[in-house]
Order: structure tokens, then C-alpha cells, then sequence
């Protein structure tokens, strides 16, 4: 039996915008179904349906692969590389790879570092994603052999020059004991290490690694943990799961917002 639901939680679901979004695309009458415009409340089957907005065909949600991986170190996060040992389509659980959808990864996670890494077979959700525009949050675990002194704060928070321009920190904090706790829980490199948290909007190549190379204080470990409004919380280095279309939703709303 059909499914029928809003046209705005249709869109939603697909990751198209939040709710409140998706109501003011059909309000304006942006959204078509099966060619026609849509209506506020107009309720639609997405496996059937036909919908689009401003031209652009939504593939339903239920059709599309969203994953949420926590990457390892030493593994690298490319669709495919022949020097690679091992890429991130290698550790897809075997149900994943056997339904053959074409996923890669979204942005870059460098090969020696850890953490929250999103694959999909959606571009346009991913292009939202990496859009300087919206200014997704990316948080970042540090783990240094030392503390930084009051002089290395101050530089990172002001700016670092990099090739690129002024290298600059959402925010910079030490790291919560519970939130060492959980990373050294991982730990394989012999002494513990010192922690701190970092928040990035810009994301240039390997950006963390070499602020901190350039005041003589180099990353040991950097651990992914956030993306917006997604986390890998207790995840283990390996593990893959799907993100939920709330999650989804979740994360559309706080670019709208933006």
C-alpha cells in the first residue's frame, strides 16, 4: 500500500531542507510534483511521485545511502587509490557494498587521522555540506605531547598564516576529562597525551596539522567528532551506521539557519 505523506516531510526526508524550510520553498512555489506546482499540505507517495524544486528531480530519501563512519587511522578516505592499502569503501559493512549504490566520501578526512567521516550517493546533499556559504561546524580532538603555553593560544586564536591566508579557530578549549576519557580509550601510542577540543569552518588541507606544525608543537593524534549537529560519540575506530532522516533533518535545519 502507498505511503502517502506532506509534500514538505517528503523533502525533508530526502534532505533537501528542514521542514519550516521545505514549507517556504512550496510556498513559494518552487516545488513541483509530476510536473505540477505544489500545494502547502499536498500529500504525495515518494516512490511514486515525481518531485523537484526549481527543476532540480529529489530522489526520495529511501532510495539514497547515507552512512556515518568512524575512521581509523592509516586509512584512506578516497573512492579509490592505488597506493593505498586500504580506503574507506574497504571497511562498508557487506550488506552496504552489496547494494552496489556508488558512494563516496564527503569532504576529506587526511590519511593519519581519525574520526567522523559521512559517504553518500547524494551530490547535491553533499555540495550543501561542503559549501563555504553554510559554514558547517567541523570539531576537531587535538592530542598533543605537551600543554600549550599562553603565547600558543593566543596565536591560534588570532590566526596563523598559512599559504592559503589567515588560518583562523571557531574555538579552542581544553578537553573535558570524560571527553579525554573516551579517546584514550583508543589510545595505542605509548604515553598519554594532552587534549584539546577545536571547532573549523574553513577546512583547507590538512589546516590543523600544520597551525600547530608552525608553532613547533605538531599533532600527534586528530580525532573527527563533530560535523554540524552529528557526532560520533561512542563509536568505535570501524564502525559504519546509517544516518536516520531526523538526523538528516536535523542537520539541513542548522544550515538553514545559517
Amino acid at each position: 500500500m502507498a505511503e502517502h505523506v506532506r509534500v514538505q516531510k517528503a523533502l525533508a526526508d530526502a534532505g533537501v531542507a528542514s521542514r519550516r524550510a521545505a514549507d517556504a520553498l512550496v510556498a513559494e512555489g518552487r516545488v513541483t510534483v509530476n510536473g505540477q506546482t505544489a500545494v502547502t499540505g499536498q500529500r504525495v507517495d515518494p516512490a511514486v511521485d515525481a518531485l523537484a524544486v526549481d527543476g532540480r528531480v529529489i530522489v526520495p530519501a529511501g532510495k539514497r545511502t547515507y552512512l556515518l563512519m568512524h575512521k581509523p587511522a592509516g586509512v584512506t578516505s578516497t573512492v579509490s587509490d592505488r597506493h593505498a592499502q586500504q580506503t574507506v569503501l574497504d571497511l562498508l559493512p557487506d550488506e552496504v557494498q552489496a547494494a552496489g549504490a556508488r558512494l563516496y566520501p564527503v569532504g576529506r578526512l587526511d590519511k593519519d587521522s581519525e574520526g567522523l567521516i559521512l559517504l553518500t550517493d547524494d551530490g547535491d546533499w553533499a555540495q550543501h555540506l561542503l559549501h563555504p556559504r553554510y559554514g558547517v561546524e567541523r570539531e576537531y580532538a587535538i592530542g598533543l605531547r605537551a600543554p600549550l603555553d599562553q603565547l600558543h593560544v593566543e596565536a591560534l586564536t588570532e590566526g596563523i598564516e598559512l599559504d592559503e591566508g589567515a588560518a583562523t579557530l571557531g574555538s579552542l578549549r581544553m578537553a573535558s576529562r570524560t571527553e579525554a576519557a573516551r579517546l584514550e580509550r583508543d589510545e595505542a601510542h605509548g604515553a598519554p597525551l594532552v587534549w584539546y577540543r577545536a571547532v573549523l569552518t574553513q577546512g583547507w588541507k590538512r589546516q590543523l596539522r600544520r597551525m600547530f606544525a608552525a608553532l613547533g608543537t605538531p599533532v600527534e593524534r586528530l580525532v573527527r567528532v563533530r560535523i554540524g549537529t552529528l557526532r560520533i560519540d561512542d563509536m568505535y575506530p570501524g564502525e559504519v551506521r546509517r544516518l536516520s532522516s531526523s538526523e538528516r533533518e536535523r542537520l539541513a535545519a542548522a544550515r538553514q539557519a545559517r
